[in-house]
């Protein structure tokens, strides 16, 4: 498998990835949304960015790598310095895609521009959910005419009166009759057409909701299981190895530590812009100093014991 891939498995779970040397992948919710003008329907989705100042080594990328590919942690770390010293070639000879992920560019300043890939959708809970378009729906509005009908008495019909009548009363009449016979048989067979498009668009409606309820969510390729290292950021007692103004050599530290058995991290950047690596982290400060003892007897003097107050 690519990096590209390992990254891409492991968007769907964290909210960062950090690449060593290369950037950060950041993810951000986004609830579903219309778009009023294409009548399309948008799942939520995780928005995808990068981040080119992350560049720290926080160990969640190198042990996934390296429980996946079974390899030792250093293996790991030199697998992915490898794979981004391609990137950085690659980009300056052309575009890098990377799958499922997006891709970059140079700009005219050397900056990384990057496209993410807006056919894959990160968030877990839509799987399955794509885009949907809804016919519009036309409203026609009904304006009833309201006719004023004058009631006159009844005329008998008399021999002089059929003499006096016009015949274009007769005829008017007649027309009248007809036209009023006509606008309700139109308003009834525009009401009838009305009712048949919502008809339709109900059941399309309807056939959506029930593909969705009957999908089966299938992913081919399941990430394997790995343990993580992960020490709790209360831990207050840190036995500390060594302070570093270059990152690369607390990295470098760190791997070191990890390797004899130690459970270290990198706790970051103090006051005096040093970079401390950490041999073990306690809860108990009497843990802590009977740690602390046996490594200055064993591994180094030097090291010594930092209390934080979270």
């Amino acid at each position: 498998m690519t990096l590209a891939k390992y990254i891409s498995d492991l968007l769907y779970r964290y909210e960062c990835v950090i690449v060593p040397n290369f950037g950060g992948f950041v993810t951000n919710e986004i609830s579903a949304r219309v778009n009023n003008y294409t009548h399309t329907f948008y799942a939520p989705s995780k928005q995808l960015t990068f981040n080119s100042h992350l560049q720290n080594n926080d160990g969640l990328l190198v042990n996934y790598v390296a429980g996946a590919k079974n390899i030792s942690y250093s293996n790991a770390v030199e697998f992915i310095e490898t794979e981004v010293d391609f990137w950085k070639n690659s980009l300056k000879k052309e575009e890098l895609e990377l799958e499922n992920i997006g891709s970059f560019n140079l700009n005219s300043e050397g900056k990384l521009i990057f496209e993410p890939n807006k056919t894959v959708n990160y968030l877990t809970s839509s799987f399955g959910l794509s885009s949907y378009v809804s016919p519009a729906v036309k409203r026609i509005a009904y304006k009833e005419k309201v006719r004023q009908l004058e009631t006159v008495a009844p005329i008998l019909p008399s021999e002089e009166n059929k003499r006096k009548t016009p015949a274009f009363i007769k005829y008017a009449a007649t027309a009248a009759i007809i036209f009023a016979l006509g606008s309700v048989g139109w308003n009834q067979y525009q009401t009838h057409q009305y009712n048949n498009m919502v008809a339709k668009a109900e059941q399309q409606q309807q056939k959506v909701e029930k593909t969705i309820q009957e999908a089966t969510f299938v992913i081919s390729n399941p990430l394997p299981a790995i343990t993580l290292n992960v020490t709790k950021e209360t831990f207050n007692y840190h036995i500390i190895a060594g302070a570093f103004r270059e990152p690369e050599n607390a990295e470098k530290k760190l791997i070191q530590l990890i390797e004899k058995g130690y459970n270290a991290k990198i706790l970051g950047v103090n006051k005096w812009n040093l970079t401390q690596v950490a041999y073990e982290s306690f809860n108990s400060k009497n843990d802590a100093i009977n740690t602390l003892n046996k490594i200055k007897r064993t591994e180094s003097s030097e090291a010594w014991l930092l209390v934080k107050e979270y």
